[in-house]
């Protein structure tokens, strides 16, 4: 579906410590003699469960896209998965459907999984299988389809927890959203409570310390992660009341300077380049509808006894849509702009594409400080 679904490093090694806690829990389980089998169910128990979330993640991105949010890709780290949104949604029903739809993938496979064990094992043999105890040699199949299971059941428990920055926490802020139409205090209500829960994981954390098992040190890290997240959703809470009411035509450069496609490299650097010092310009075609971005390093890069052989639609590197917004787009849109972050400006655009202003990451920055 042109997601791009990758890893984090912290994954991998995430992935190896589920291997190993499983692999010594099925030992026990099979008894002596079947550490082959326990290693092999382990590693295939691990990497079930990441499928599953990113099963969970798919959820996400497919709703989003169909609520027009752009998914540029998911990728799975120390706590899970991540889907990687463009856009934040723009209503409350929009956020409702998105938040949930992760949650409603888990609950299927959840349903799906104790459904199939029941059905193939019974439930008292595979509830025994769930258990894992000790020396019981249970069926292997029904050992990972019950770990699969209530790992997934676990994740959906904990995951709809209405704390930021969990599913539970954005489906109550949609709520609330829905409630107050403040998205703003919508978000600060879920992040106070996202704070609030970070801590009770870290104390249950050190308690887990206390009582001999490094486990607990799991708790601490995930409790840093929840209250980094929240309090980064309360200050970008901060910063779109501030700039709430503003567009990007109230802070854009109005005049642009672009560089037609046609235009020869050697007369784009004497013209442009040299002139006006930038290090990109936007190219446009006749009707002033942007094509892409020439950069001073797409020039430098062709020799120059052949600058006056190509033209600047030749080598100049093709919009995505990363580089661009629309001059009607709320303010805060530029936040989740790539081009900002890539090339320091964004290219304004009106609703066929054609460039009408420059925005630039000072102007943002000015708009951002209090009045």
């Amino acid at each position: 579906m042109g997601i791009r679904i990758g890893a984090d490093p912290s994954w991998f090694f995430v992935l190896f410590v589920y291997i190993w806690f499983l692999s010594s829990g099925y030992k026990d389980t099979f008894g002596p003699g079947h550490d082959n089998k326990a290693f092999a169910l382990a590693t295939l128990s691990a990497f079930l469960f990441f499928a599953s979330i990113v099963l969970h993640e798919l959820g996400h991105a497919i709703v989003a896209r169909r609520n027009g949010i752009e998914i540029t890709s998911i990728s799975l780290w120390m706590f899970g998965g991540l889907a990687d949104l463009r856009s934040e949604p723009r209503t409350p029903g929009a956020e409702f459907r998105v938040s949930a739809a992760g949650p409603a993938v888990t609950l299927l496979v959840v349903i799906v999984s104790f459904a199939a064990g029941i059905a193939i094992y019974g439930s008292s043999r595979f509830g025994d299988a769930i258990a894992l105890q000790s020396h019981s040699n249970p069926p292997g199949a029904a050992v990972v389809l019950g770990w699969f299971a209530w790992a997934n059941a676990f994740v959906l428990i904990v995951n709809l927890l209405p704390a930021l920055p969990l599913d539970g926490g954005r489906i109550l802020r949609s709520i609330v959203w829905w409630r107050t139409d403040d998205r703003n205090r919508a978000t600060r209500a879920a992040a106070t409570l996202g704070r609030g829960f970070a801590f009770v994981v870290a104390a249950l954390g050190v308690l887990v310390i206390i009582r001999g098992s490094l486990f607990g040190l799991w708790f601490v890290v995930m409790a840093w992660f929840i209250n980094s997240a929240a309090r980064a959703a309360q200050a970008q809470s901060a910063i779109t009341s501030r700039l709430e009411g503003l567009r990007v035509s109230d802070v854009m450069d109005a005049a642009p300077v672009a560089i037609d496609a046609r235009t020869r490299l050697n007369q784009a650097e004497d013209e442009f380049f040299l002139r006006y010092g930038y290090p990109w310009f936007p190219v446009t075609d006749l009707a002033g509808r942007v094509l892409g971005v020439l950069t001073r390093s797409k020039v430098d890069q062709v020799p120059e006894t052949l600058r006056e052989e190509y033209t600047a639609d030749q080598v100049m590197i093709a919009d995505p849509g990363s580089f661009r917004v629309d001059q009607e787009a709320p303010l805060e849109t530029l936040l989740q702009v790539e081009g900002l972050a890539q090339l320091g400006a964004v290219m304004a655009v009106d609703a066929e594409g054609v460039l009408q202003g420059i925005v630039t990451a000072d102007q943002v920055r000015r708009a951002l400080r209090p009045a």
